[in-house]
């Protein structure tokens, strides 16, 4: 048997923690190219501390999908990132190729947990950062 004719397992703890990042983000890959046959699919969990935000980024071709398991977020987009949208824990996401955004945890005292998958993989573009003031009701911790 070879690793594409079988189920392939990350255990908990073992996941592979050199991925594309944005500023900080603690994200893991679950599945992906990194430690698995996969080819066409990235599937990893994120962590964010209370009043983080990323860089500014976008994931070039790639399409993701996220699912937020714990906290409330926001994602910045749009001119200048003076759009967002508001999730919380059980809400689905689908951020198309190319678009530019950022993600911040909305509170200052709890983690966000987030699952996320892309297809063809992990692309992380950083783009110029702003400034946190720019950016209608963020705050730090």
């Amino acid at each position: 048997m070879t690793a594409n004719d079988r189920p392939q397992v990350t255990r908990k703890g073992h996941e592979h923690g050199n991925t594309g990042q944005s500023g900080g983000l603690k994200l893991m890959t679950g599945v992906g190219p990194q430690h698995t046959s996969a080819s066409k699919i990235w599937f990893g969990k994120a962590s964010n501390p209370p009043g983080f935000r990323s860089l500014p980024h976008h994931h070039g071709e790639a399409e993701t999908g996220a699912y937020v398991l714990s906290g409330r977020a926001r994602v910045y987009f749009g001119k200048d990132f003076q759009e967002y949208v508001d999730l919380s824990e059980g809400d689905f996401m689908f951020v198309p190729p190319y678009i530019p955004h950022l993600e911040v945890n909305m509170s200052t005292t709890e983690e966000l947990w987030w699952l996320a998958c892309r297809t063809p993989e992990n692309i992380v573009v950083n783009l110029p950062d702003v400034e946190d003031s720019s950016l209608a009701g963020y705050r730090r911790a």
